[in-house]
């Protein structure tokens, strides 16, 4: 059965890279902005991919066979589970919002406090989080290898079969692919005149008049430095709830005073279909987002209708992948 799955998937999902790919106008030279569009091809081992994608939907990655990778990260719905904590392992709640898994490939570190350089490095916190999914790469290898099937899909990719190495490989390419090509602002980003309206453009010009681009640039809108929630304001003290372990950001990886209230600049791609927002999942529509990070990221009241036009930008952002259906 893993086998027959393999290969449709390595089916499907080849022509529609190539069709995603293909079917992307190319108009013209890039605009000289600071947001670069994200690439419209892709060079990963298809078998790996296809095998990856396989182990993200597997549940006997968790302790008790009931939790994937899927489970926090669907990705019909932009890649995430749409609420404040995730539930786990015996329906346990986590600490702090699961980011979207597509684009992942493109920060600079993973994990909102950066504890991981690698995708292959951030696969290893999950599997052995008591209160995600539990488990240890000793029992993972021990119920696949008992998968006939499934060994030989992986004998194809890798000659030393079912590896704690080999599993994290194949995730972590898997992965990387989920990248959402060609969004309305990329075809914009690239020369097409038509891609936005008039109250999109004038959103992002007020995106980076008002310095929301100081930190949420590159190929990404963000995930490529860290931020101090709350830089121009005490954002904890206003929440109204009480400071959490989470709360406390890259302190929690270096132990130095600086680092209190430090995380990884969430990247903007789909934000906009990914509510809850924050690490906290304290706002709960994108209006609201805007407003807070004006507030305490930036120090300015943002007038309504600034706001709207900006979360009108936000949404063209959103690119396309074929699980992507929000």
């Amino acid at each position: 059965m893993a086998t027959c799955r393999f290969n449709r998937l390595k089916s499907v999902i080849l022509p529609l890279f190539i069709l995603m790919v293909s079917g992307t106008p190319a108009i013209g030279s890039d605009r000289n902005e600071p947001i670069r569009p994200l690439p419209l091809t892709i060079d990963l081992n298809p078998d790996k991919v296809a095998l990856g994608d396989l182990l993200f939907h597997d549940t006997r990655l968790s302790g008790n066979n009931t939790i994937s990778c899927a489970h926090c990260h669907n990705l019909a719905t932009g890649g995430s589970d749409h609420r404040a904590t995730s539930s786990g392992i015996n329906g346990q709640l986590g600490r702090i919002k699961a980011p979207t898994v597509f684009n992942s490939g493109f920060h600079f570190v993973q994990f909102w406090d950066g504890r991981a350089a690698t995708l292959e490095e951030q696969i290893e916190g999950p599997v052995h989080n008591p209160l995600e999914m539990g488990s240890s790469w000793p029992n993972v290898i021990k119920k696949l290898q008992a998968d006939p099937k499934l060994s030989r899909t992986f004998k194809k990719s890798y000659p030393d079969g079912i590896t704690s190495a080999n599993i994290k490989d194949a995730i972590a390419t898997f992965e990387r692919s989920l990248i959402t090509f060609n969004s309305r602002f990329d075809q914009w980003l690239r020369g097409d005149e038509k891609a936005l309206n008039e109250h999109e453009l004038q959103g992002y010009l007020l995106f980076k008049d008002y310095g929301c681009i100081s930190c949420h640039q590159g190929m990404n809108v963000g995930g490529n430095m860290y931020g101090y929630m709350g830089a121009m304001g005490d954002y904890f003290a206003d929440r109204g709830t009480p400071l959490t372990q989470a709360d406390m950001g890259r302190f929690n990886i270096t132990g130095l005073e600086e680092d209190k209230h430090l995380f990884r600049v969430p990247c903007l791609r789909l934000t906009a279909i990914n509510p809850p927002y924050f690490h906290d999942g304290s706002a709960k529509t994108l209006e609201e987002a805007v407003r807070i990070m004006g507030l305490y990221q930036l120090g300015r009241e943002i007038p309504p209708k600034d706001v709207q036009a900006i979360v009108a930008f936000l949404h063209t952002l959103v690119g396309n992948h074929p699980r992507l259906h929000p």
